[in-house]
This record gives C-alpha cells, structure tokens and sequence, in this order.
C-alpha cells in the first residue's frame, strides 16, 4: 500500500455478504491523527484506518469498537471486538488498524484472510 495522508476514502470489502460494501473510511496517517483516533467521540461513520499501527488501546473512549488487524497487502489476520479501558498487543506482521462500532465488521463480512481495498 502507497503511505497515505489523513483524510477520507471508501473501504471497499471484496467477498463480504453484500457483495462487496463500501465504507465511508477516514484515514488516520500523521502522528497527530494517529494518537487520536477515536478519542473523545461518541461513535464512528464508518471506519477508521490507523496507519502506520501494529496495535492500538481502547483508553478513555466512551464505546466498544471492532479492530482488524491488516497486513501489508490489506489482508485481515483478526478482527476483535474491544470494550473501552483495554489495551490491545501489538500483532506481529501488521500493518495497519481498522476501527469501527462494534458488530459492524461482522456485518461488513470482515474476517481473517478478507482482502480490503482503500479507493479515492
């Protein structure tokens, strides 16, 4: 994957139930943007794409939220659903962290070995 700016795009799920959705996706690239997150928020549109990240925490957020762990050729190696206080490892070969409400990725098809693709 090209390195990305902060910003918005679409997240497109290839084989996911609805064939494929597209997400409104914000992306998360500056350090800034990065260690903020989803902090202070009271929910996501979409999803949110920490990158570069190998691991994230659920500190001070005010909502559960569905994590994929993606490596380089935005392929899921896990998804977890993480409650606010907790602090998720670091996974070895990621590359990128995708955050959304909890249960959404389950909607979206998201799951280990889902390939996802970040257009415009």
């Amino acid at each position: 994957m090209p390195r990305r700016q902060d910003g918005s795009a679409q997240l497109h799920i290839a084989g996911g139930p609805l064939d494929g959705p597209s997400v409104p996706l914000e992306i998360a690239a500056s350090y800034r943007a990065r260690t903020r997150g989803l902090l202070g928020r009271d929910g996501v549109e979409g999803a949110l794409l920490l990158t570069p990240a190998s691991g994230i925490h659920t500190f001070r957020m005010r909502f559960p939220i569905d994590v994929a762990y993606l490596d380089r050729e935005l392929t899921v190696l896990a998804v977890r659903t993480m409650r606010p206080g907790r602090l998720g490892l670091p996974r070895p070969r990621s590359r990128h962290v995708l955050e959304a409400a909890a249960g959404a990725m389950r909607e979206w098809g998201l799951r280990p070995g889902v390939r996802v693709e970040i257009r415009g």
